[in-house]
């Protein structure tokens, strides 16, 4: 089918999430209202590293309406660390520290009560005896021999290292007219969705199930709950049918859920955390990443870039989480869009006393685009060459696809010269280059940056053994069950929530393209972790292409057995068979 007899795909149409959203009827974690339902405030370090020596929580239990008081003492003798991601076993990490804080903002305590605001009143009474520690926040700092260590039994502050070479680099160097070295800095940023982290958890003794409620955007999140809390993987429902208020990557509650989920057990009653922003931004998950990248080029006169050498050092923080693996995902598209035939990549990930990095705006990719296009632009002043000529110059031909990058991936296709005209085009470049020159008369500070790089989609996460060999992992599957009832009535079920990118809108419309049926009329719904087929969630990019590539795949085996069935009904081949759907005829397999 070709983009040009598509009946729905790409063509406008009003999101199905909308109208729940605009007449006020979306359900946020925090809308989860449980009889008996408790709360949580938590008690956080004020200092980057400091040994705990005490906490008094009496005058804190001693308050009418506060149930509990849990320590990171308590909490770290019944659950198991959470997963560092990559091979660093003495790099622990719980929801709440126990003897060590690592860095400002790090959970010591958490005081459950009636209310949210009792447990906050309640978590100023929480007397904790701190002795400050050396820190460090500086990542270059922390690589020198003799630095403060953060996690000392790890030996090192280097959670990570490794150097791939991919082609001939140092002799494609000394074959180049020219090279320029530069460092660029990507600054640690947050992302700060609307809503802050919220979750939800409730343990029935009756079924030995833990029902949680969460805004997330995890992979793998009830595996891992289950696994920290020492329950079997299907002990543990998450119910996706939870809207999440935007995300972009950080929405990964890893430690709130287990935290949660322990006191529901502890408690025998449903316990629910809802960061404030204060919390989100200081100790939760909404950090990216903190990169410093030293880069060589090496290139000819006429601009040809012919190889790279590039260092990576990620500050990813106190903790790993999933951070150090943002370095993988370049490897996937490490030259961008340009014909540089080899490459050096030095990624190197360091840990400091300061608040742990999650997966952002796609899992890691911007940093590294940033710091090849910086490279473009130095070459171009370099040669005093136009700096779009330049890229021109460079970019990949349409011709030349299938392309092999250095780093092994196979480019499909594209028309990377012609997109960038349109964008250009588009802008009226021509036009902005004026009125960049007008403010530039009048004094004012005025330019007009160009990127041409690549975003690696549908999470494949190929890159995860290269950097921990433990895992096993060669790919992320997305699933998608599609039926059809007795009305002829379709409805797909997909396991995994979403945070504003209109998963069902995209199903219904994939469905209906391949049944040819009005899409309106499809019924998309989240199932929970212990009925839905399993995914790998909305990160890196991916859910365009693996859940609707899912979708088209069971609507594509549906249309195959209707077909199958009316060609034995009909006592002809299936090969003699148009399918063909008609307007307001439901689906039948009779």
């Amino acid at each position: 089918m070709s983009p040009a007899t598509f009946r729905y795909i790409g063509k406008h149409r009003r999101a199905v999430e909308h109208k729940r959203f605009v007449v006020g009827k979306g359900r946020y974690a925090a809308d989860i209202q449980l009889p008996g339902m408790l709360h949580i405030a938590l008690v956080a370090s004020p200092y980057a590293s400091a040994e705990i020596k005490r906490i008094d929580a009496s005058e804190a239990l001693a308050m009418p309406g506060v149930h509990a008081v849990l320590t990171g003492e308590e909490l770290c003798r019944h659950i198991d660390a959470m997963l560092p991601g990559v091979d660093a076993p003495q790099v622990t990490r719980y929801p709440l520290a126990s003897d060590v804080t690592r860095y400002a903002g790090e959970w010591v305590a958490a005081v459950v009560a009636d209310s949210r605001a009792l447990a906050e009143d309640a978590a100023e009474c929480v007397h904790v005896d701190y002795a400050p520690l050396p820190c460090v926040v500086d990542p270059q700092q922390a690589l020198e021999p003799h630095s403060t260590l953060v996690h000392p039994a790890h030996g090192s502050n280097v959670i990570f290292h490794r150097k791939f070479v991919w082609g001939p680099v140092e002799e494609d160097f000394a074959k180049c007219d020219h090279q320029l070295s530069y460092q660029v800095r990507w600054a640690r940023n947050a992302t700060v969705p609307i809503e802050t982290f919220a979750v939800a958890c409730q343990w029935q003794d009756s079924t030995g199930i833990l029902d949680v409620w969460a805004s997330i955007q995890m992979p793998k999140f009830p595996d891992q709950v289950a696994k920290a809390l020492r329950l079997p993987g299907n002990a543990v429902r998450v119910h996706f049918d939870v809207d999440v208020g935007g995300s972009y990557g950080v929405k990964r509650g890893l430690k709130h859920a287990v935290l949660v989920g322990y006191l529901a057990q502890k408690l025998g009653r449903p316990v629910r955390l809802v960061e404030d922003r204060l919390e989100n931004m200081r100790g939760g998950d909404m950090q990216g990443p903190d990169r410093v990248f030293d880069v060589t080029l090496g290139f000819q006169k006429n601009g040809e870039i012919k190889a790279m050498k590039m260092r990576a050092v990620d500050d990813i923080g106190a903790y790993s989480g999933r951070s150090p693996l943002q370095l993988g995902k370049p490897v996937g598209a490490i030259v961008g869009p340009y014909r540089i035939q080899s490459v050096e990549y030095d990624a190197m990930a360091v840990m400091t006393n300061k608040t742990p990095q999650e997966a952002v705006r796609g899992f890691g990719q911007a940093p590294t685009n940033y710091a090849i296009e910086t490279g473009i632009d130095k070459i171009a002043r370099f040669l005093h060459m136009d700096r779009i000529a330049l890229r021109r110059i460079n970019l990949i031909g349409k011709d030349e696809f299938p392309y092999l990058i250095p780093s092994g991936t196979y480019y499909d296709s594209g028309d990377y010269d012609t997109v960038m005209t349109k964008a250009l085009d588009t802008a009226a470049f021509d036009d902005l280059l004026k009125e960049r020159d007008q403010l530039r008369s009048q004094g004012l500070l005025a330019g007009i940056g160009i990127s041409t790089c690549l975003e690696p989609s549908g999470g494949n996460s190929s890159f995860e053994p290269l950097f921990n060999p433990k895992n096993k992992t060669t790919t992320w599957m997305d699933s998608c069950l599609v039926r059809v009832d007795l009305s002829g009535a379709v409805t797909a079920l997909m396991g995994t929530s979403t945070s504003g990118q209109a998963h069902e809108t995209m199903v219904s419309t994939v469905i209906g393209e391949v049944l040819q049926i009005e899409p309106d009329g499809i019924r998309v719904l989240h199932a929970d972790s212990l009925n839905a087929l399993p995914s790998n969630s909305p990160v890196g990019s991916r859910m365009a292409i693996m859940l609707g590539g899912a979708a088209a795949g069971a609507a594509k085996k549906i249309k195959h057995k209707l077909l199958q069935i009316a060609a034995h009904n009909l006592g002809v081949a299936v090969e003699a068979l148009v399918y063909e759907a008609c307007a307001n005829v439901p689906l039948s397999f009779i």
